[in-house]
């Protein structure tokens, strides 16, 4: 009798759990190109503020050695640059490869040469090791993760004791009539900006669906405490369209 697979979601189907990792890995590579464009034309520009508060929030200072998962194209990793200086350190990591191609070309735009490590990274399956970083920041990349409580676990331990977790990611708004607009916002208008912008719609339409599959803010901050994070606390921003997690470790 064969073993039966286990399931996960990709945004609302259902598929195996090994087939999700390579399904969302095409998505990225889709929309690697456009993905700034996007990221302003779907936020109306907001995502630019969410990112500003998550880098005051961090708690970054100079000569510290910080870790950018799912980095993308590198919008987190360019003021953690700044923040540590020369003497400090920031791993740019992204588990697609056109992903971090688009943060490599950004981060040299920006300046970054010297403090910057680049690594293709599975947040799953961190190697780096125990106690090591400062801060470890993931935005817009925990719901893309097929076991979430692995990464979590695996921050939990790459980050030194003192050291903070900052979890940026799309959640549930608060009010129930903001949310009925942000919905009807999310899945008519979004996957059409995929198709004139990206000429991708169904990419668009997985980011939308894989919103509605994150955890909520409680349940969140919930798996943060059974991965070992003390404090965990979050920011409801724009409502609870996104919200930043906060965990510490002691």
């Amino acid at each position: 009798m064969q073993n039966q697979q286990n399931k996960t979601h990709f945004g609302f189907d259902e598929v195996d759990e090994d087939k999700k990792q390579s399904l969302v890995g095409n998505v990225f590579k889709n929309v690697a190109a456009n993905y700034d464009v996007m990221n302003d034309a779907m936020s109306l520009g907001v995502h630019r503020a969410w990112k500003w508060f998550t880098i005051a929030q961090s708690g970054v200072k100079p000569g510290q050695k910080v870790l950018d998962l799912a980095a993308g194209s590198a919008d987190l990793s360019i003021k953690f640059a700044e923040k540590v200086g020369e003497e400090g350190q920031v791993f740019v990591t992204d588990i697609n490869a056109a992903m971090l191609e688009q943060g490599r070309k950004r981060m040299a735009d920006a300046g970054h040469a010297g403090n910057i490590e680049f690594c293709l990274v599975n947040a799953e399956k961190l190697p780096f090791p125990d106690n090591y970083f400062d801060c470890i920041s993931i935005s817009f990349g925990l719901r893309n993760v097929t076991h979430k409580d692995a990464a979590l676990a695996e921050m939990q331990r790459c980050i030194k004791p003192g050291g903070r977790v900052l979890v940026l990611e799309f959640s549930q708004p608060t009010n129930d009539t903001f949310r009925r607009i942000y919905d009807a916002y999310s899945f008519n208008v979004i996957p059409k900006l995929g198709e004139l912008i990206s000429n991708d719609r169904d990419s668009y339409q997985y980011l939308v669906e894989s919103i509605r599959k994150h955890p909520s803010q409680e349940q969140l901050k919930l798996m943060m405490e059974e991965a070992g994070f003390d404090r965990v606390r979050y920011h409801n921003l724009t409502g609870g369209v996104v919200a930043l997690h906060i965990g510490y470790k002691y």
